[in-house]
């Protein structure tokens, strides 16, 4: 077989795509075979041809990787053997890479203490003078490796680079080996990575390798006070001035500064190191040790200093989002605008870049400068000479950011606004100032929505102007055009985009028919499933050709190949496995190949051909939900291909992927719920029975924290949409429950629970954190979806977890989430089956933790309490009559002094809750004057269906008392009437109520409408007649 073998591997490296392909399907089968393991080692042992030898040598690690459980032992010791062998006979520096890799595949399941002859050629390897053996004891497991490593780079970088990467590959595969080492590790990296005399490359390896080192051990990293050297050592690289006469890449004034150009340098490198510090590290550890430093950069008149800080202060922004808003924004918010009347255009590059960050990260808190920053920013971008197209680009993105969230505080600055964009589009030669004035309208939308109806048709007219053209140079700009034509068929209203429905879908399907780019296919499907939402039988005529070219998408393996030459491509064979497949898929998936793409080094990606299959996965989920039946013929091609990318290495394709599954369920149980067959229900069950496992399943052996966090999302809103549909199978809730359980104690892969460190301190990563929320969010969704006798032990053994979140010694977001928590399942209960037992049986754990809450110094976390409160009320009901004075006497202090208008209103709502479940248990003529005082509610308008359904009741039981106070009533109400924000339910039982009064007293109706200033009674009069 392995001369067979041999010429099926010589035909994969032609510079022939028909034969390539040939070779792939021949290969294919031939890995079937358990005779290839022998076969692929003799080739390894005996070819001639290195480039034949390098191929066998990938091909096998990809069989190893994934199979290695199957392989024959007696297979597996001549492999171990043949690999050892080679490595000492191997010249080419090539086939050696490739060896290198395929051996720490084998370390991960042949442990060194199985493969005594391993740890025997590595301590040769270490004693020789040989620098081809130094290179082949890379893979060592540690501490000569790193000796052998600084030889290396005197005799050869570029080896020592490469050998760089495969050890930041074995630290991936065998944790475990790095522990002991890790304080040896860092301080080589930073040797290597403060070496300016070193190349960049090799520099940008050394830093690489402490960002992944903090990433897996970031604790470990703490414990060794590993902290401040790290620190110490990135900060001169941060803030290094380029050679005299040059420029940063990203200060660059060529045009675009784009990213890619980046990152081969050091100094991003550093703030990616300080970013991943971010978003590992629980942030008081983190900003005790960074603050002076950052400090004295900004504090100094060195523009690179100052630039360094405030890149610093940038990356800190997402991972450290809720210590900078709750601690500090004001004053680096100040830091920031200072910065930008800096003389330097280095720093001031550097402030329209921390301000962009701050503006998509510090959320909600950050719009509230909006009076202060809105001009500044304005102002800013006026002042800019157009020809520094690459200053230019920084001032868009930090206005682009600021003002996507501003929601209706951006109104008075729309004509200003559009002023600039319009003429931008209609008078600049320059085509990036265009894109950079058509990706601004996006985000005007995105905040403005109706609002922006006046300026629509000239937008309209620009982007169609910009899609008809044909040219290459506007491919960029119809990229962008494609973007911003999906947010405002999101935003500007149904009324207004419907017409144009069709005709953008035609235009997309045009471009995508004459131009092949994978970014332009990319935009089209956002803005398919844009236009899905608003208008989705616009798109049911082209299902049949978007669903095919997205379905393409995904199975092309187009921008991923593996390089074994520099002019030769090896395109990437599908490893098939009958007998692998998921025994519960069996009847959706008769085939499942396993992609095995990109995991080794070695391979390259083309970013945009990435990011076409995770925008494809959206799409095909989004659009699957919203045209609902019109979908089903191509429901089961799509969730066949998206299932088979729920282990793609690149972790946003993989994210996208098993969201999409979850939309397919949602979208199947939509289906069922409007045409409730006996078929539909199977085939949603069916889907239910693949999804469920699979997302199980990827929670627990998932490494990427953000995937896991997606899973438990799509999991969530599968449970919220399906309900009890979800739980047929009886194993599930068990089973979901379990798994809440391992992520709220850190159990998991992706929170380094497979791994031997003890977490004995409440201090953790935000995103640490907010990966718990997303498991938590869970609970009062299967409280709601199972009756609650069944959901009782579950429950209990839940519930622990989650009160230990409301110590005082938490974070602010900790208190929340846990306090919010308990709210939701308390809300859950009124309404589940049995629900009232276990709310009365849970009460005494849970008041206590409850009006504790209520006395917190965060107002979030008193908001949360009093819901609580209010919920307790409602779904215990009579049980905890007893417990009443004491929740009327805390909501009595609380409203003599509480500022905050959202706690105020929730307040209410929690009394008409107590009222509603035990009104003869409320001293009414106290407490309903005051409620009523404090109404309209302002700032949770959701709370108006609760508190007018009171009002009703009261109306009810006492008609006295609320004409007494029919004044402030009709007041609340007509504050309320025609609100955007109240809900069609609540509006009527408004005019309802206001119909009631009109009617029977008519003149104290009469007296409080006409005490309402005039357009307050037009609102409540056209309320009325309008239903």
């Amino acid at each position: 077989m392995s001369e067979e073998l041999e010429q099926i591997l010589l035909q994969l490296t032609q510079p022939d795509n028909a034969a390539i392909q040939q070779a792939t399907a021949q290969l294919k089968q031939a890995c079937k075979d358990p005779a290839v393991i022998p076969a692929l080692c003799a080739v390894i042992s005996s070819s001639q041809n290195p480039l034949i030898r390098q191929t066998a040598t990938v091909t096998l690690r990809l069989k190893v990787k994934k199979h290695w459980k199957k392989i024959n032992p007696n297979d597996r010791e001549s492999l171990k053997a043949v690999v050892l062998q080679a490595f000492m006979q191997e010249t080419d520096h090539t086939v050696q890479h490739a060896l290198s890799q395929l051996c720490a595949v084998m370390v991960k399941h042949e442990t060194p203490d199985r493969w005594p002859a391993l740890l025997q050629l590595l301590n040769q390897a270490t004693k020789s003078t040989n620098p081809h053996d130094r290179q082949k004891q890379m893979r060592s497991i540690i501490p000569d490796l790193i000796v052998a490593l600084k030889h290396l780079i005197k005799a050869n970088e570029q080896q020592a680079t490469e050998a760089m990467e495969v050890f930041i590959e074995l630290m991936e595969i065998e944790v475990s080996v790095i522990v002991p080492h890790v304080a040896g590790i860092v301080h080589f990296c930073l040797e290597v990575a403060s070496d300016t005399t070193l190349s960049d490359s090799l520099r940008v390896k050394a830093l690489s390798c402490i960002t992944f080192l903090i990433k897996l051990r970031s604790k470990s990293v703490l414990k060794l006070k590993l902290l401040t050297p790290i620190l110490k050592a990135l900060f001169p690289i941060l803030t290094a001035a380029p050679p005299p006469g040059e420029h940063d890449p990203e200060d660059e004034e060529d045009g675009d500064s784009d990213d890619a150009t980046d990152n081969a340098n050091p100094k991003h490198c550093a703030a990616q190191v300080i970013d991943t510090m971010a978003l590992h590290m629980p942030p008081e550890k983190l900003f005790h040790h960074l603050t002076p430093l950052t400090q004295a950069c900004l504090s100094s008149e060195d523009p690179y200093q100052k630039k360094g800080g405030l890149m610093c202060l940038a990356v800190l922004a997402e991972g450290c989002a809720d210590h900078i808003r709750t601690n500090m924004l004001s004053s680096v918010l100040q830091t920031v605008c200072r910065s930008l009347s800096d003389s330097s255009q280095v720093v001031r590059s550097a402030a329209l870049f921390a301000l962009g960050q701050f503006s998509e990260h510090l959320q909600p808190e950050v719009s509230k400068y909006c009076s202060e920053l809105m001009p500044l920013l304005l102002g800013y971008l006026s002042s800019l000479n157009e020809a520094k197209v690459g200053h230019v680009t920084r001032a868009f993105y930090a206005l682009e950011n600021f003002m996507e969230n501003l929601g209706a505080d951006i109104e008075p600055y729309l004509p200003t606004l559009m002023e600039t964009m319009l003429s931008a589009l209609g008078n600049t030669n320059k085509l990036k100032i265009k894109e950079l004035a058509v990706s601004a309208i996006g985000a005007i939308a995105n905040a403005a929505k109706e609002s922006l109806v006046p300026y629509f048709p000239p937008i309209i007219e620009s982007l169609k102007g910009f899609l008809i053209a044909t040219t290459e140079e506007m491919r960029s700009l119809q990229t962008q055009s494609l973007d911003t034509l999906s947010v405002l068929a999101r935003t500007i209203g149904k009324d207004v985009f419907s017409p144009l429905a069709a005709e953008c879908i035609q235009l997309g399907m045009n471009l995508t028919d004459n131009i092949d780019d994978p970014d332009l296919r990319r935009c089209t499907y956002s803005l398919y499933s844009s236009v899905a939402t608003i208008c989705p039988e616009s798109l049911t005529p082209h299902l049949t050709a978007i669903t095919t070219v997205m379905l393409l998408a995904l199975k092309s393996t187009e921008g991923i190949t593996a390089h074994l030459e520099e002019d030769k491509n090896f395109v990437l064979l599908d490893d098939n496995d009958d007998d692998d497949t998921d025994k519960g898929a069996e009847h959706l998936l008769e085939d499942e190949p396993e992609i095995d793409i990109l995991e080794s080094a070695g391979f390259s990606v083309e970013n945009a051909y990435m990011d076409e299959k995770e925008d494809a996965c959206d799409a095909l989920g989004e659009i699957a939900f919203s045209t609902g039946a019109a979908f089903q013929p191509f429901l089961e091609s799509s969730f066949q291909q998206v299932y088979e990318m729920r282990d793609f290495p690149h972790e946003d394709v993989r994210r996208a992927a098993l969201g999409a599954m979850g939309q397919f369920c949602r979208a199947q149980h939509k289906v069922w719920t409007e045409n409730p067959s006996e078929a539909n229900h199977q085939a949603l069950l069916k889907l239910l029975d693949v999804v469920i496992p699979c997302f199980l399943e990827m929670v627990r052996k998932d490494s990427e924290r953000h995937v896991v966090m997606g899973v438990l999302e799509s999991m969530n809103s599968i449970i919220k949409s399906c309900k009890e549909e979800v739980f047929k199978n009886p194993s599930y809730l068990r089973e979901i429950c379990s798994v809440i359980r391992e992520v709220l104690t850190k159990k998991t892969p992706c929170q380094g629970g497979d791994l031997d460190d003890t977490d004995d301190e409440d201090q953790q990563a935000e995103f640490d954190a907010m990966l718990q929320e997303f498991a938590g969010e869970g609970i009062p969704l299967l409280a709601s979806s199972v009756p609650a006798d069944q959901f009782a032990p579950f429950l209990n053994d839940l519930l622990p977890l989650i009160m230990s979140k409301t110590k005082s010694s938490c974070t602010v977001a900790d208190r929340s989430f846990s306090i919010g928590t308990i709210g939701e399942i308390l809300q859950a209960l009124v309404n589940a089956p049995g629900g009232r037992g276990l709310a009365g049986r849970l009460s005494n754990r849970l008041l206590p933790v409850l009006v504790a809450g209520v006395k917190d110094s965060d107002a979030e976390v008193r908001n949360n309490s009093v819901f609580g409160l209010g919920c307790l009320a409602e779904a215990a009901g009579p049980i905890v009559v007893s417990d009443y004075p004491t929740m009327l006497s805390v909501f009595s202090n609380l409203l003599a002094k509480e500022s905050d208008q959202r706690v105020i209103d929730n307040l209410c709502a929690a009394l008409c809750r107590m009222i509603m479940s035990n009104i003869d248990a409320v001293p009414l003529k106290q407490v309903v004057p005051a409620l009523v005082k404090h109404l309209p509610l302002k700032e949770d308008m959701e709370e108006n269906k609760t508190v007018f359904k009171c009002l009703v009741m009261l109306y009810k039981h006492s008609p006295d008392m609320v004409v007494e106070l029919m004044k402030p009533i009709v007041a609340a109400s007509s504050y309320a009437a025609g609100h955007k924000d109240v809900d069609q339910e609540t509006q009527s039982m408004l005019v309802a109520l206001i119909r009631q009064f009109a009617q029977n007293h008519s003149a104290d109706f009469q007296a409080a409408v006409g005490s309402l200033p005039a357009e307050q009674q037009a609102k409540l009069c056209a309320a009325v007649s309008a239903s």
